[in-house]
């Protein structure tokens, strides 16, 4: 191996490796199907509470205990995916570990009060919003980083609005949970339309066996 190979790449090995964000890059390309599967759950979830403002603060529970496994699930599947690559997978990971474990949270305990569940739905938003905008930070702006960190900082947004302002009414939260999810739902389709077209543009190369 040559020495210009080497100095002519000062970040070589590290996070900013642009081998290395290729290969994320391309990995967070081939999960758009995961992404786009959140982003309908969020929406079908939103619709929900937006249509039927009526429904008791335990139907609301039921529903986002589903929407909120639904969102893990997927997030995890992505995660194991770039971690079969050897490529990052960790903010991932921890994203979807936060939010199956607000699902269930809220599926054992669906007798809980409104209190609490805005809290926990809050800091569940907030964590994960976070670990998703840093996730963001691998991804080319033309796969569609900017969407991808929009919804992260959304999701911070909300949470944190959640925990400020936490005694409202029944009907207000379910109206401002479904237009948040509404919100969310249409940010990570379109992020997930992005992916799939450049998935399509470069598929992944196969690798050769018995290398």
């Amino acid at each position: 191996m040559s020495t210009s190979s080497v100095s002519g790449d000062p970040f070589r090995g590290s996070p900013f490796d642009l081998n290395k964000l290729e290969a994320k890059n391309a990995i967070l390309a081939h999960n758009w199907w995961a992404i786009g599967l959140r982003g309908l759950a969020a929406i079908i979830f939103g619709l929900i509470a937006v249509f039927q403002p009526g429904v008791t603060i335990l139907s609301l529970v039921l529903v986002f205990a589903i929407f909120a496994a639904v969102d893990g699930i997927a997030t995890i599947v992505a995660a194991v995916r770039a971690a079969r690559q050897g490529e990052a997978w960790l903010f991932l990971f921890l994203a979807g570990l936060v939010k199956i474990a607000a699902g269930a949270f809220a599926a054992f305990w669906p007798g809980i009060t409104a209190l609490i569940f805005v809290a926990v739905f809050g800091a569940g938003e907030v964590v994960g919003g976070a670990l998703t905008f840093g996730s963001a930070l691998d991804l080319k702006e033309d796969h569609g980083r900017w969407w991808l960190a929009l919804g992260g900082l959304l999701a911070v947004v909300f949470g944190l609005f959640l925990l400020l302002t936490p005694v409202i009414g029944a009907v207000v939260l379910t109206w401002w949970v479904g237009i948040y999810a509404i919100a969310l739902g249409i940010v990570e389709l379109i992020l997930a339309f992005r992916l799939h077209a450049r998935h399509v543009e470069h598929p992944p190369l196969a690798h050769p066996q018995g290398a």
